[in-house]
């Protein structure tokens, strides 16, 4: 302040500067980003140079980290746009490839996948053209983050980050490539999701035991609190509830604590789905709807349909099936937009789900639900999401007296509930099975 009354322009930049990584360093992450548009403004009013216009890169990549942690990604998006001609003008391709990453996370998260691919695909190019390997991974891990969360390609995503991992083993854990996170860490925690939805849960479940003590050996938040919400993603898509709860209660309380709005969201949205799954419901509900409200307040687009798939599941099981309904039509019409086929499907099931409760079911629309999630699972490779339907309909059919059908669909289900370990969901098939052998 004393620099910037004074008019000492260059020393400006500087404290300013120096005050926003401080800032950043233990959290305060709302304060980072004030300090560094202060900077930003008094650099804008010296003479225009090439040391000039690396500052202002350089400045919109440290306030990238803190914007990125509050969800600000709107906010964020316009900073880079505004770098982008800078490091054009200055032919400065490694600039140039970092910004390319950073771009895709926010299209990404922003909901628009298919310009995500694109620029993360561009700084891979980038990265391969001046064989730089921090370029490399850092491209690579937005490459996979565009994959999991922008387009569900759950496979391809697992292929990439798999590389990332095998690149970065060895690397010093400090080195951070320009991330808001330590990459080794994040590119485990990302592999584990991908898993988790694919149902390679023990391969997942090594990842994330060797994540867990990088990201406590380094004592940093944020990818601590990743791999706390991977590892509780994995174990809520296996069915192990009580690992479930336990990890993602402790990301929830780290998270909250250095305030991190976007993965208190992630944490508190899978705490709820255990919950509800463990009969929890009447503390999974404020936890789900909490989630879903900041997710729309923070315009988070790329979010909103497993949030709302994971509230409509707890009203379906609370009995509130009319409050179900709108959230999985929304989750389906947003997913939709979006292109991601993994929540399509997961929006699916529910409706399908929905359409189920009652004394009289309407079996041609569940069926036409539920046959639509299991093909477009069955592409991905959603294993136990094509479990979680096949049981659906051997449920559906047992109901209505179709035997054949409902031993087939109950079969299959539990030939792949047990080749993944998931005990959880197990004994209803085969109960439902052994019910139908008895009539």
């Amino acid at each position: 302040m004393h620099f910037l009354r004074g008019h000492r322009l260059p020393q400006a930049v500087q404290y300013a500067r120096l005050a926003g990584q401080t800032a950043a360093r233990r959290g305060a992450y709302q304060e980072a980003v004030t300090y560094y548009e202060q900077a930003l403004h008094a650099l804008q009013q010296l003479p225009d140079s090439c040391t000039t216009r690396e500052l202002a890169i350089d400045l919109r990549f440290d306030m990238r980290h803190a914007l990125s942690l509050l969800g600000e990604f709107r906010r964020l998006l316009d900073h880079l746009r505004q770098a982008e001609p800078l490091a054009e003008a200055l032919g400065d391709c490694r600039r140039q490839g970092q910004l390319a990453s950073y771009i895709a996370a926010c299209l990404m998260q922003l909901g628009d996948p298919d310009g995500g691919l694109a620029s993360a695909q561009r700084a891979l190019a980038l990265a391969t053209a001046l064989g730089e390997v921090g370029l490399h991974v850092t491209a690579n891990y937005y490459l996979g983050e565009v994959y999991l969360y922008g387009l569900n390609d759950y496979q391809r995503a697992a292929e990439v980050l798999r590389r990332n991992v095998a690149t970065l083993h060895g690397t010093p854990l400090q080195e951070r490539f320009g991330g808001a996170g330590i990459p080794s860490v994040s590119s485990h925690a990302l592999l584990v999701m991908c898993l988790a939805e694919l149902g390679v849960f023990a391969e997942g479940r090594a990842y994330g035991e060797e994540a867990l003590p990088l990201a406590e050996a380094v004592k940093h938040p944020y990818s601590l609190a990743s791999v706390y919400t991977a590892v509780g993603h994995l174990a809520l898509c296996q069915g192990a509830l009580l690992q479930a709860i336990c990890v993602l209660e402790r990301g929830r309380a780290l998270s909250d604590a250095v305030h991190l709005p976007i993965i208190i969201q992630a944490c508190s949205a899978r705490l709820g789905a255990a919950y509800t799954l463990a009969g929890r419901v009447s503390a999974a509900l404020p936890l789900l709807m909490r989630a879903l409200e900041q997710n729309v307040a923070m315009g988070y687009t790329i979010g909103y349909p497993p949030y709302a798939v994971w509230l409509g599941e707890g009203y379906v099981l609370a009995g509130r099936v009319a409050e179900a309904l709108p959230l999985g039509q929304r989750a389906l019409e947003v997913a939709q937009a979006q292109k991601q086929q993994g929540w399509q499907a997961y929006a699916l099931r529910l409706l399908g789900e929905i359409t189920v409760q009652g004394e009289c079911p309407d079996v041609e629309q569940a069926t036409v639900y539920y046959r639509h999630a299991l093909t477009l699972a069955e592409a991905l490779g959603m294993r136990p999401l094509q479990a979680h339907c096949h049981r659906g309909l051997g449920m559906l059919y047992g109901r209505i007296g179709w035997g054949a059908q409902a031993r087939a669909e109950l079969a299959t289900a539990i030939t792949l509930y047990r080749s993944m370990n998931m005990t959880f969901w197990l004994p209803q098939a085969e109960a439902a099975l052994a019910q139908m052998d008895v009539s």
